[in-house]
């Protein structure tokens, strides 16, 4: 299973997911970062993105954090 990493900007205009030069994936997310609703917002960009089921989609790391690894599907 390949595993992102993610850099989250909770509170953007925008909700995206647009991948780096580095290689890491730049996530901006409309939702606060409260009662986890920015990582619930992530789970679902990034299962739309990768067409994949949400409950496929895991953060494994970095839950509190604005770095996070993201496990999805193959």
């Amino acid at each position: 299973m390949p595993i992102l990493q993610v850099k989250a900007k909770p509170n953007s205009r925008v909700s995206a997911l647009t991948l780096q030069a580095d290689g890491t994936w730049l996530a901006q997310l409309k939702s606060p970062p409260v009662d986890g609703k920015a990582n619930a917002e992530l789970i679902e960009l990034v299962a739309r993105h990768f067409g994949c089921a949400k409950s496929a989609v895991t953060i494994k790391t970095g839950a509190g954090s604005k770095l996070k690894r993201v496990v999805i599907p193959d």
